[in-house]
């Protein structure tokens, strides 16, 4: 087998990688940099997959040892054989093992040296932010559960987040928690410095370095355990309601509400505003159909909620407008924020990965960040009933959490200066929709066991 063959085949069983369900054509490697020497090697890829009628790009940080440890196992790609990445023989004639480098703490210290140092290597680019400060003699750490990025934590002082799928230009990440945090911003991680390198002519963003929020928890682990205290208090003959539970979670999404809203405050500042027109309405509406039938023709089981998301849709497309929009998160879920000692903190400002860069950094309707939290809420309570023996008993308990959870939050958006959630039902509802057709495919690609969650949701829409 080549090395592009073991890629190819461990490329497929990525989480992150996005061509799952789609034929993969041909993977090139476009380009092959070296940036540690010897043995253990390490060198930087970017591949060009193709499948289907679209090319993509990824990057994979890869590690060559001649004596593989056992450690590294599970990120194990396959032998080069004789040859290196680049095709290039090697001068020894050795056999090594190619694997993926950021779980090898020998080989991913130097890059934190790198962004410090402001170093070049080849295309590739380390920059630090001016005035920032950081240790460079930390050994990583990879976090766990992450699907689209890899994020590596040294010494629980710093925080480098990798994207493996890369599209040419500014990664919106970096873009917009730099310009939160000139403004003083504090909902947002610090950024300390960034990678980058040329792609279809362009700079593009390939890692970013923050501070890692050490004593942060992430809203998704908040509350999922509040839901799962209020199911242990719960069951077939006795409902307990979410306001009566001892880890009651409508205070935290309140002040996640106000924290969102401040956060879209700032972006308008930083960024600008602007206003949807009535055509620019038709449109969008347009563009939700379409994601519609094209998402009923993949998964058959949400044809039974066509009418009703049609009408919303078309509801929506008959508002006049104009409504204002803005730069936005674009992918905002509970995974998505954390609990600090002072507040809540909002990371992961790339947008939603599958969708084209121009589309993520282009304005947007700031209650589209909204419906996403409140779907993120309904996942919250739905999830762990999935499989659950007592789950219809606690279906009430578990609308009566979203539902508490959800006005909590919309009141706080609200109250702190945010566009009614209330006032724009039209709108909210139908973002909500589309955020729940895009569920749907996705479940059915990636977790077909969790395609029950957005269509038990939809039939109570």
């Amino acid at each position: 087998m080549s090395f592009e063959e073991a890629l190819a085949e461990w490329l497929g069983a990525q989480r992150w990688f996005a061509g799952k369900g789609q034929w993969l054509r041909d993977l090139e490697i476009v380009a092959d940099t070296e940036l540690v020497s010897g043995d253990p090697e390490l060198r930087h890829l970017i591949v060009a997959v193709s499948h289907d009628t679209n090319v993509d790009y990824y990057q994979i940080f890869v590690g060559l040892r001649s004596r593989f440890p056992g450690r590294l196992e599970h990120a194990k790609i396959g032998p080069d054989g004789q040859s290196r990445p680049d095709g290039q023989s090697r001068p020894d004639g050795q056999s090594r093992t190619a694997y993926d480098a950021l779980h090898d703490a020998d080989l991913t210290k130097p890059l934190l040296a790198a962004i410090a140092a402001g170093e070049n290597a080849g295309p590739l680019r380390m920059r630090k932010i001016e005035g920032a400060t950081f240790h460079t003699d930390l050994d990583s750490l990879v976090l766990s559960g992450e699907q689209s990025n890899t994020s590596l934590v040294y010494g629980e002082e710093s925080i480098l987040k990798v994207f493996r799928r890369i599209s040419p230009g500014p990664n919106p990440d970096l873009e917009v928690s730099a310009a939160l945090a000139r403004l003083g911003s504090d909902h947002v991680a610090e950024p300390l410095g960034w990678i980058e390198t040329g792609l279809g002519g362009v700079p593009t963003s390939l890692a970013i370095l923050s501070r890692y929020l050490r004593l942060a928890t992430d809203g998704w682990t908040l509350a999922a355990t509040s839901v799962r205290d209020l199911y242990a208090m719960s069951g077939p003959r006795q409902a307990t309601s979410a306001e009566d539970a001892g880890g009651d979670f409508a205070g935290e999404s309140h002040r996640l509400g106000a924290a969102t809203a401040q956060v879209h405050a700032d972006l308008a500042e930083a960024f600008g505003t602007a206003e949807l027109s009535a055509e620019a309405v038709g449109e969008l509406a347009e563009r939700m159909f379409r994601k519609l039938d094209q998402t009923v023709s993949a998964v058959p089981e949400l044809a039974k909620f066509t009418d009703m998301i049609s009408d919303a849709y078309a509801a929506f497309a008959r508002l006049r407008g104009p409504f204002p929009v803005q730069r936005i998160h674009g992918d905002y879920h509970l995974g998505q924020v954390m609990r600090t000692e002072t507040g809540w903190v909002v990371l992961d400002f790339e947008g939603e990965p599958a969708t084209p860069l121009a589309e993520r950094r282009a304005p947007d309707c700031a209650l589209r960040d909204v419906a996403g939290m409140l779907r993120s809420f309904d996942y919250a309570a739905r999830h762990q009933l999935v499989e659950h023996a007592d789950a219809a008993a606690l279906s009430d308990t578990a609308r009566d959490w979203v539902r508490r959870n959800a006005a909590a939050f919309c009141a706080g958006y609200a109250e702190a200066g945010g566009l009614d959630p209330a006032s724009n039902d039209v709108l909210l509802r139908a973002l909500q929709l589309d955020k729940a057709v895009y569920e749907v495919l996705y479940e059915a690609r990636h977790r077909p066991s969790w395609l029950p969650i957005p269509l038990d949701s939809l039939a109570e829409f």
